[in-house]
């Protein structure tokens, strides 16, 4: 079984940046694809960004291409969306989650079996 926490989120202005982090147990940390969503009132929830076990490939919604960046660190057990030039469009919750199977490029909410319980993320205007 795999836990995430998310943390990080908050109100910001238009134009400034946040930066999420995300905390997962499990031994094989190091193995996992891990990916950001995010889910905005009334809406479903969306891809953001995804990142490959090693690091190596990332893959990011068009909407958040240039501005936002998705890092790991497995020594850590960790994962960070860095989010800058926030609109307020961006507003919304924004959710961990981990593939377990390492499986690269993948952007599809059913691809991730692991989620964690979210972290809302304000941009006033």
């Amino acid at each position: 079984q795999v836990q995430l926490v998310e943390s990080g989120g908050g109100l910001v202005q238009a134009g400034g940046s946040l930066r999420l982090s995300c905390a997962a147990s499990g031994r094989t940390f190091s193995s996992y694809t891990m990916g950001w969503f995010r889910q905005a009132p009334g809406k479903e929830r969306e891809f953001v960004a995804a990142i490959s076990w090693s690091g190596g490939r990332t893959d990011y919604a068009d909407s958040v291409k240039g501005r936002f960046t998705i890092s790991r660190d497995n020594a850590k057990k960790s994962v960070y969306l860095q989010m800058n030039s926030l609109k307020p469009e961006d507003t919304a919750v924004y959710y961990c989650a981990a593939d377990p199977r390492g499986a690269v490029g993948i952007t599809l909410l059913y691809e991730y079996m692991y989620w964690g319980q979210g972290t809302q993320v304000t941009v006033s205007s």
